[in-house]
C-alpha cells in the first residue's frame, strides 16, 4: 500500500529541519558535550523560542510531528559526555519533562486547560521551586539504594551510584515505616551557591578554569571517575517526585492521596524534599485554590529567586490530588497536570570583542559574538549565538560595541542589542564571510529565499566532518568514549587553534613544544600573523578525512596526533602542543641520552590509547538503530531509527528498501521515508555504509529492553505474548507508551500504534480515545490498564 502523500510547503520542511537542528544541537550541550566548565551555545530564552516555533509549526503541519521531534520526546541522551564510561541503566518509568511557560497568560491557560478536564471538580495546586541541577533517579530495594541515575533520554542514564552515595543528604538506607519493596525517588542533585563561590575562588587561586555554573559544576562532581574526587565536592539532593513503585503491602499506599502527602512519607524516610526549599523563607506554597492566590505565589518566589541556598528558575506548579492527575494524564512528553513557570530574564553589560562563524553538522553556518568575560547570575559567560547575518544587522550589534546581554537560568546569554550611548564613533559595521571558514568554500542558501548560509562542501569541509564525528560518539548514536569534541577534533582538525597560538605569540606570550623548545616572539621584532606561524612546527594532515575511516583506525594512526592547548593559569596567553592520544614520550636516563643522542624515549600507547579502540571495537556489535542514528539522516532520531531496525533487521536490506516500503514501517510517514531513501542515493553516503559494513559495524538489529526483573538481576522473561500483536492506547499507571510498548515485545510480542483486524490485544488505559472505540467496533478483545502487570506476567488467560 502506498500512503497518501501530503502537501508541505518546501519552505516548511526546511524550516523544521533547521529548527530540529538547532533543538538538537542545544539539547547535546546542555545535556551530552558541556564540560563542567564549560558552556553551551543556546540560552534559555533562545532554546525556549525555537522551541516554541516549532511547536506552532507542527500545529500547522500535523504531518511533520514524528516520534523523534523534540516535542516529543525527553531532551538530552546521557547528560554529559565529557565523563563518559558509566554504564547505562534503564528506568523502570520514564524520566519525563514538564511543559514550560513564560507569562502570568500562559499559566492562566494552563490552569484554564485542567479546569475544563476536570470538568469543574475542586483542585488544588502545588507550587516548588524549579532547582537547577542535575536530574537524578535514585532506585532503592527493599529500602535499600540500589541504583543512582541520571536521566538521560528518559528511559536510559548513567549509572553513577558510587558516587551518589557519597552525597551526604541521599541515604544509602530508607528508615522509617512503610517502606517499599522497590521505589524510584526522582529530584535533582546541585551544587550549593555558596559551595559554588568556595570551589570557584579555590580554582582562580590554584589557575585552574572556572566552573562555568552550579549545575556545572554538580554534574562534572557527579562524573567522577573515582568516588573519593567526587566525595571531596559537596553536592546535596532534593526530591520532588516518584517512579515506579512495587509495596510489599498493597494497601500501604491508600493514604497517599496528594503530594504534601508524599512528601511527609519521603521525609519519613529520610529524604529531603523540594518543598524545604521555599518553607526556609517563611513561604508556604501548598494548598493553592485559586489563580489569584498562584500569581502571589509567583510574586513571591520572583523576588526572592536569589535568596535560596541553590540556583532556582522558575516554579512548578502540580496538581495536588493523585487521583486527578490520573485522570489528567500525560502527552508523550510531559504531563499535563503540571507546568514550569519560568522567571523572566535578566540583563547585564559587557563588550563585544568580536564576531565569528561556526558551521554546524549540516554545514549550517552560524555568527556569534565573542565577549569579555562577565558574571551573570552565578555563571561566567563568554559566548553567545546570533543565529545568522540578518539577525546580526537587525540587532545592529558590532565589534567594539557595549552590549545588553540577558540571561533566563543559562549558561550563555542572548545578545539583545547595543547600548547606543557608549558605541564609538566610525564603528564599522559587521560583514557575514562569503567562504566557508573550515574549508574555504563559498557560501550559499540551501534554496532560494533562505536567511541561512551553509557550506555546501558537506562530504569534504573538516568542521562538518568533525560534528558528525561527535555525533557518532554521542550517546544517542554509538556512545563511543573519548569520540566527543575534544576527540573528534584531534582526529579531523588536529591544527584547531593553531591561529590563536600565533595571535598569543604576537601579543608577548610564548608556546612550549613536546620536546621542551619554548616558541616565542623576539621583543621588538613585529612580525604578521602568517610570519609568525612559520616558527610553529608544520601543519599536520588529519588522521580522518571522513567519518568511513573511524573503524579503520589502528593505534599507530594516533602516534603522533598533536593539539594546541592554553597553559592553565595564564588567560590563553601562553600554550602548548601536546600528544592527545599517545603519552608524552619520558626522559631518557642520562647514560642512554649520552648513547642514543636522544633526550627522549618513544611515546607510549596508554590507557586512553586502549580504551578508545576498546570502544571502536564494542561500538561495532552496537544495535543497527544506533548505527542510522549515527549515519546524520535527516529527521531519523532513536525512536524512528529503532522502529526501522526492527522492520528491515540487516542494513543490507534497508538499503535496497523503497520510499513506498520504509513508509509501511509504523509511525515512519511521508517526510522520513524520503529522507532515508534519499540518503542512501548520495556516492560519499554509500562510501560510509560500505566501509562501515567492511569493519563489521551494525550487522544485525537485537532487541533491547529492560524490566523491573532486569533490576534485580532476572533477564529471563517468559514468552507470554508471543505472536501476539498489541496496541497500547491511553494512560498505563507506571509506565510511558514506550516503556509499556517495550514490555510487551521483551515478553514476544508485537506492539504497534493502530488497531486493525491483525491486532490481537487492545491495552487501554484513562484517555484512551479512537483506539479504543476502533478496538470495540471490530470486536477485539480490550484490558484495562489495571490488567497490564498480569497479563505480561501470564499472557492474556491471566489478565
Amino acid at each position: 500500500m502506498v500512503k497518501k502523500k501530503t502537501s508541505i510547503p518546501e519552505s516548511a520542511l526546511a524550516q523544521h529541519a533547521d529548527l530540529v537542528d538547532q533543538i538538537e544541537a542545544a539539547r547535546t550541550d546542555y545535556y551530552d558535550q558541556t564540560p563542567e566548565t564549560g558552556v553551551t551555545r543556546l540560552s534559555d530564552a533562545e532554546y525556549d523560542a525555537l522551541f516554541v516555533q516549532l511547536q506552532l509549526l507542527e500545529a500547522a503541519y500535523p504531518d511533520l510531528v514524528t516520534p523523534d521531534s523534540p516535542t516529543q520526546t525527553v531532551g538530552g541522551s546521557g547528560e554529559t559526555a565529557n565523563t563518559e564510561g558509566f554504564p547505562p541503566h534503564h528506568h523502570l518509568c520514564q524520566m519525563g519533562s514538564i511543559d514550560d511557560v513564560f507569562s502570568y497568560a500562559e499559566v492562566d491557560a494552563w490552569w484554564a486547560r485542567v479546569e475544563k478536564s476536570l470538568e469543574g471538580q475542586d483542585f488544588s495546586v502545588s507550587a516548588e521551586v524549579k532547582v537547577d541541577g542535575l536530574a537524578m533517579s535514585l532506585t532503592y530495594l527493599h529500602g535499600t539504594l540500589a541504583v543512582g541515575a541520571t536521566r538521560g533520554d528518559g528511559f536510559t542514564g548513567e549509572d553513577v551510584t558510587e558516587n551518589v552515595k557519597t552525597i551526604a543528604t541521599v541515604p544509602v538506607r530508607l528508615s522509617g515505616e512503610n517502606v517499599p519493596e522497590l521505589v524510584e525517588i526522582r529530584g535533582e542533585v546541585y551544587l550549593p551557591l555558596a559551595d559554588f563561590a568556595a570551589m570557584n575562588a579555590a580554582r582562580e587561586r590554584d589557575g585552574e578554569k572556572l566552573f562555568a555554573n552550579p549545575r556545572n559544576a554538580a554534574t562534572g562532581s557527579l562524573k567522577q571517575k573515582d568516588p573519593v574526587q567526587a566525595a571531596k565536592r559537596p553536592l546535596a539532593f532534593l526530591a520532588h517526585g516518584v517512579g515506579k513503585v512495587r509495596w510489599a503491602d498493597p494497601g500501604a499506599a491508600a493514604h497517599l492521596e496528594t503530594q504534601e502527602d508524599f512528601y511527609e512519607l519521603l521525609e519519613s524516610w529520610g529524604l529531603h524534599s523540594v518543598r524545604e526549599t521555599p518553607a526556609s523563607l517563611g513561604l508556604s506554597l501548598a494548598g493553592i485554590h485559586s489563580l489569584a492566590e498562584i500569581h502571589t505565589v509567583l510574586d513571591q518566589m520572583t523576588a526572592h529567586r536569589h535568596d535560596f541556598a541553590h540556583q532556582i528558575d522558575g516554579v512548578v506548579l502540580k496538581v495536588d490530588s493523585f487521583a486527578q492527575r490520573d485522570a489528567l494524564g500525560s502527552t508523550a512528553r510531559a504531563p499535563r497536570w503540571a507546568c514550569a513557570y519560568k522567571f523572566p530574564p535578566e540583563e547585564v553589560h559587557t563588550r563585544l570583542l568580536g564576531i565569528e562563524v561556526q558551521v554546524g553538522r549540516t554545514g549550517r553556518v552560524t555568527p556569534f559574538g565573542v565577549m569579555e568575560r562577565v558574571l551573570v547570575d552565578g555563571s561566567y559567560v563568554s559566548r553567545a549565538t546570533l543565529h545568522n547575518a540578518k539577525e546580526v544587522a537587525r540587532k545592529d550589534v558590532r565589534p567594539g560595541d557595549t552590549v545588553v546581554l540577558r540571561k533566563a537560568g543559562d549558561i550563555i546569554p542572548e545578545i539583545l542589542g547595543p547600548v547606543m550611548s557608549l558605541r564609538t564613533a566610525g564603528l564599522p559595521e559587521w560583514v557575514m564571510p562569503d567562504t566557508c571558514p573550515s574549508c574555504g568554500t563559498e557560501l550559499g542558501a540551501q534554496k532560494e529565499g533562505d536567511i541561512d548560509l551553509r557550506c555546501p562542501n558537506q562530504s569534504g569541509c573538516p568542521a562538518q566532518i568533525t560534528e558528525r564525528l561527535i555525533h557518532v560518539g554521542s550517546r544517542n548514536a554509538l556512545d563511543i568514549e573519548g569520540l566527543g569534541e575534544e576527540g573528534a577534533l584531534a582526529l579531523t582538525q588536529p591544527e584547531f587553534g593553531r591561529g590563536d597560538v600565533a595571535a598569543a605569540l604576537a601579543a608577548g606570550g610564548h608556546c612550549e613544544l613536546e620536546d621542551g623548545t619554548i616558541v616565542a616572539v623576539p621583543s621588538g621584532e613585529p612580525r604578521s600573523l602568517e610570519a609568525i606561524e612559520d616558527l610553529l612546527p608544520p601543519p599536520q594532515s588529519p588522521v580522518l578525512t571522513s567519518e568511513a575511516g573511524l573503524f579503520a583506525l589502528q593505534p599507530e594512526d594516533l602516534r603522533d596526533v598533536m593539539v594546541w592547548r592554553e597553559i592553565p593559569g595564564t588567560g590563553g596567553r601562553d600554550w602548548q602542543q601536546v600528544r592527545f592520544f599517545w603519552a608524552k614520550p619520558r626522559p631518557l636516563p642520562k647514560a642512554a641520552q649520552e648513547a642514543t643522542g636522544q633526550r627522549f624515549g618513544p611515546p607510549v600507547a596508554g590507557k586512553v590509547v586502549q580504551t578508545f579502540f576498546e570502544q571502536l571495537q564494542a561500538a561495532k556489535s552496537k544495535e543497527l538503530w544506533r548505527v542510522l542514528v549515527a549515519l546524520s539522516i535527516r529527521h531519523l532520531g532513536p525512536v524512528a531509527a529503532r522502529t526501522i531496525a526492527r522492520q528491515f533487521v540487516t542494513m543490507s536490506a534497508l538499503r535496497v528498501a523503497s520510499a513506498e516500503q520504509l513508509g509501511e514501517a509504523e509511525g515512519i510517514g511521508e517526510v522520513i521515508a524520503a529522507s532515508i531513501r534519499d540518503w542512501f542515493t548520495v556516492p560519499w553516503h554509500q562510501e560510509i555504509v560500505d566501509a562501515w559494513e567492511a569493519a563489521g559495524v551494525g550487522a544485525v538489529s537485537k532487541a533491547e529492553g529492560a524490566s523491573e526483573a532486569s533490576l534485580a538481576g532476572d533477564t529471563n522473561l517468559a514468552p507470554t505474548l508471543e505472536g501476539l500483536t498489541v496496541v497500547i492506547t491511553g494512560n498505563i499507571p507506571g509506565y510511558t507508551r514506550e516503556s509499556a510498548q517495550l514490555a510487551v515485545e521483551a515478553r514476544g510480542g508485537k506492539a504497534t500504534g493502530s488497531v486493525s483486524k491483525k491486532t490481537d490485544l487492545v491495552v487501554a488505559g484513562a484517555g484512551a480515545g479512537s483506539k479504543l472505540s476502533k478496538a470495540q467496533a471490530l470486536g477485539i478483545p480490550v484490558i484495562e490498564s489495571a490488567g497490564f502487570e498480569a497479563l505480561l506476567e501470564k499472557g492474556i488467560s491471566g489478565a
